[in-house]
């Protein structure tokens, strides 16, 4: 008699376990670097948005030959007198106080994520563009970083000039926004 032969079709019960043992290390040592990337993602993207509002606001007044406002937010529709920009800008039309919106904001960044620290430069809480692009006062730097782990500070500058442009914080304005969050 021949004896029939089986074919060994799929994995043992061992097998498996081992596979799921081996996947969970692998994410055990890759989660720390997966979160220091999302940290930073999250910051260099505060960073964008701001830029972008900052340059639509320069771009208003130009186009329209009337004096605009970008400032920080509590309540996403009246500017707040805080160098904490944590809770959102609006870019719109300068109103009767320099600081103040001439009706609705032409554009709102409310709510942005919980965990940033994004703070101004004591004495400027506020930019205003002039209809050359200019604007006007005295520079003003943003610092944008996490409060849980502030070992990732980026900064938003503008100009005197107009000139709105991100950069990698220094280590005193690393230090300055570890110190706020």
């Amino acid at each position: 008699m021949n004896p029939i032969r089986l074919q060994h079709r799929g994995t043992t019960l061992i097998e498996q376990i081992m596979v799921v043992v081996i996947a969970s290390i692998l994410t055990c040592v890759a989660l720390p670097s997966l979160r220091r990337l999302l940290a930073r993602h999250e910051v260099r993207t505060a960073q964008t948005s701001l830029i972008a509002s900052l340059q639509q606001a320069r771009a208003l007044a130009a186009q329209t030959g009337r004096r605009t406002v970008a400032c920080p937010t509590r309540d996403g529709t009246h500017c707040s007198d805080e160098a904490s920009w944590d809770g959102g800008w609006l870019v719109g039309f300068r109103g009767d106080q320099a600081n103040q919106l001439d009706g609705p904001p032409q554009y709102s960044r409310v709510d942005t994520a919980r965990q940033l620290t994004i703070q101004s430069n004591t004495g400027r809480h506020y930019v205003q563009f002039q209809s050359s692009g200019f604007s006007g006062g005295s520079n003003l730097t943003v610092l944008i970083c996490r409060r849980s782990d502030p070992s990732h500070v980026v900064s938003v500058k503008v100009s005197q000039a107009g000139r709105v442009r991100g950069a990698d914080a220094t280590a005193d304005e690393a230090a300055q926004c570890a110190g706020t969050g």
